[in-house]
């Protein structure tokens, strides 16, 4: 098995610094409290009823090395998910079309990679080349990054970039093993020194504390200038994964850990990511009022199931809120 020993992440000295106990303290206060602080937050730097709506689509699936226990597409897991080449470009073109015409303002593909080899970036470039042709935002998820793959990222005109930090530097070890936390961020510094914007959440219910939780949002925050994107997922419990059979998080703690994103994070968009079909219209529209501004839109997530477009537009409906 592939292992490093990596030096725990330095925070920055920057900027205003939010501790792990000023976070819990948010976390812990009355539930309605902590939304109406949150929703007052949210309406300072956003309209409250805009939703942003990106599309996710897998360009390479299964086969990957790493051993990231909540992943169906880890080669060490035995999963339903087979592995799959590099998806031809008039493929990806015709989904990207597919995901405008239904609603979609930025198009994210991903690649299950533990890192992208040069020659494949090669490919994905023209991709990103093409997706931008069609006027949408553009995001790509490969994994970690080599010195100056960045920056070609940045030239083909790459908008964002997805790499998860997942939990909490000192919970990581109990969910991967081949990388660490140190790993990630220095793929996170890469793409900022290359002026690509960061998108980079978190996925909760994996066994973690509400600590946990709270050192999650509060390493994001304390970033130099934290994620343009944040999203929050809820664990999918993946049959032969090894956090298959893991207790479902309570749903008022998955509303409390979106409110507390919003506040840490005024400026960032605050995304309901994968799990969001295992919830309800309430539970959806609490979490809005707690300060989710952005969705994945579309019937598929990499390998899991969404609402279906139809679905989500009658929700928008219900709740008066506008695609942005």
């Amino acid at each position: 098995m592939h292992t490093q020993t990596c030096a725990a992440p330095v925070a920055p000295l920057s900027r205003r610094q939010w501790s792990v106990e000023e976070t819990l303290e948010l976390f812990e206060k009355p539930f309605m409290d902590l939304l109406w602080q949150a929703q007052l937050v949210h309406r300072i730097h956003f309209d409250a009823n805009h939703v942003q709506r990106s599309a996710l689509f897998s360009i390479k699936t299964g086969g990957c090395s790493e051993d990231c226990k909540y992943c169906s597409q880890s080669a060490r897991h035995n999963t339903a998910v087979e592995r799959e080449p590099l998806k031809p470009l008039a493929q990806v073109l015709a989904a990207a079309h597919e995901a405008k015409e239904k609603g979609a303002s930025r198009f994210c593909m991903g690649a299950a990679w533990r890192n992208p080899k040069d020659k494949d970036l090669d490919a994905v470039l023209e991709m990103v080349h093409a997706v931008k042709a069609l006027g949408l935002e553009t995001c790509l998820t490969l994994g970690m990054l080599k010195p100056g793959q960045a920056e070609r990222l940045k030239e083909a005109g790459l908008d964002f970039y997805n790499h998860n930090l997942d939990t909490a530097p000192e919970h990581y070890a109990e969910i991967v093993s081949t990388h660490c936390y140190a790993d990630r961020l220095d793929t996170l510094d890469q793409v900022r020194a290359a002026g690509i914007k960061i998108c980079s959440g978190g996925i909760v219910g994996m066994g973690e504390t509400q600590r946990h939780r709270a050192g999650l949002l509060a390493q994001f925050a304390n970033m130099p200038r934290p994620p343009e994107s944040v999203p929050i997922n809820h664990l999918v419990a993946i049959p032969g994964s090894p956090l298959a059979d893991l207790p479902k998080l309570d749903s008022f703690e998955f509303v409390r850990t979106i409110a507390v994103a919003r506040i840490l994070m005024p400026k960032s968009y605050v995304r309901l990511s994968a799990g969001r079909q295992e919830m309800s219209d309430e539970l959806q529209a609490l979490c809005f009022l707690a300060g989710a501004n952005s969705i994945f839109y579309g019937s598929e997530l990499l390998t899991t199931g969404n609402y279906s477009p139809a679905e989500d537009d009658a929700l928008f409906q219900r709740l008066g809120l506008i695609p942005a």
